[in-house]
């Protein structure tokens, strides 16, 4: 067994630590805030941290009605000069693993020489050199992962960034209802796993992953994962504008991860059945209240609950996860020693 799969089988455990942490610091996180009501709100990641980081800025305008962007660490760094707009009256987030990501840490350091930019540092490693340019840190030690590929690690920054968001906005529902996947996140992997490998244990060359919203940087994530874990092509795409140009790539030897929705469900299942009709396989995922037929792909997986659509995006992303182990388990990859990756870049 690896430490990869250890660490995705152990999500959810983890999980349960970081909404019973960010709770207790629900009071400090807005007064952080209320310092600063009115800013915009400025995500900074890598990779991972970056996909995430995309869905966190979407909740942020989209739940806590606050504009917000996301930025590439490197990008940050690079241009700094040039995103002073960007960061004037602005909070800065950045949620990481280690905290100590070359590119993160300059690009912190350049922000903060150009603009008063308060920090709030979401990370997996206590006293990191994030923490220590950060006004307010938030540290999950029981997310990190070992591994080089990021999984738990991933799923614990997307929950805490959608907290953030939900704290300031005051979503109780997505609170609660995280509360409620989190609980109920056990039983899933146990009851879907097994059909997920099933599904894609064929001759496949590439992935493509749909998703809208807030979820759509999980996708992204998901599609990092199946690159670095299994060596696979992946690339994630808004559902309906996988017409627009990426469907000449779907074919005979592509795997479809579709994230649907309830709303509009004749336009989404004509999407599957363009795509099944040219040849390629699809997994398609829902809430309870997503009006999918079995008929629709070569696995549907639905959850238990009815969920808001940034709660769905948890158990959604364990599907490219568990697709990607099974890859590498196929191809005798190890998936613990990616080649070529470290598990942060050290410029």
């Amino acid at each position: 067994m690896s430490l990869t799969y250890e660490e995705i089988k152990a999500q959810y455990t983890a999980l349960k630590q970081t909404f019973d942490y960010l709770l207790s610091q629900r009071s400090q996180i807005a007064d952080f805030f209320r310092a600063h009501a009115g800013s915009s709100v400025a995500f900074v990641g890598c990779g991972s941290s970056y996909a995430i980081s995309e869905s966190g800025a979407f909740s942020m305008r989209l739940r806590a009605k606050r504009r917000a962007i996301a930025l590439a660490g490197g990008d940050l760094m690079l241009n700094a000069d040039g995103y002073v707009p960007l960061l004037a009256d602005a909070v800065l987030i950045a949620p990481s693993r280690s905290g100590a990501t070359s590119e993160i840490v300059e690009a912190i350091r350049l922000a903060k020489q150009r603009a008063p930019v308060p920090v709030l540092a979401v990370v997996c490693v206590p006293d990191s050199p994030v923490s220590a340019m950060a006004d307010l840190t938030l540290t999950l030690p029981w997310a990190f992962d070992r591994s080089v590929c990021q999984t738990r690690t991933v799923a614990n920054l997307y929950a805490a960034n959608l907290m953030l968001a939900a704290f300031i906005g005051e979503d109780e529902t997505v609170i609660d209802q995280l509360a409620l996947v989190i609980a109920q996140g056990e039983a899933y992997m146990n009851r879907v796993e097994a059909q997920i490998r099933e599904a894609g244990d064929f001759d496949w060359t590439n992935v493509v992953l749909l998703a809208d919203g807030e979820v759509h940087g999980l996708a992204a994530e998901g599609a990092i994962a199946l690159t670095e874990i299994a060596k696979a092509q992946a690339h994630a795409f808004h559902v309906l504008d996988v017409r627009h140009g990426p469907m000449v790539t779907v074919g005979p030897d592509t795997l479809v991860i579709a994230h649907l929705t309830s709303r509009q469900p004749e336009q989404q299942r004509k999407l599957l059945q363009d795509i099944r009709s040219r040849g390629a396989k699809v997994i398609a995922f829902g809430d309870a209240s997503a009006n999918l037929s079995p008929d629709d792909a070569e696995l549907v997986i639905q959850t238990e609950s009815e969920l808001s659509l940034p709660v769905q995006g948890i158990p959604f992303l364990f599907i490219p996860q568990i697709v990607a182990l099974g890859r590498a388990e196929r191809m005798g990859i190890n998936p613990d020693e990616p080649e070529g990756l470290t598990a942060w870049v050290k410029l």
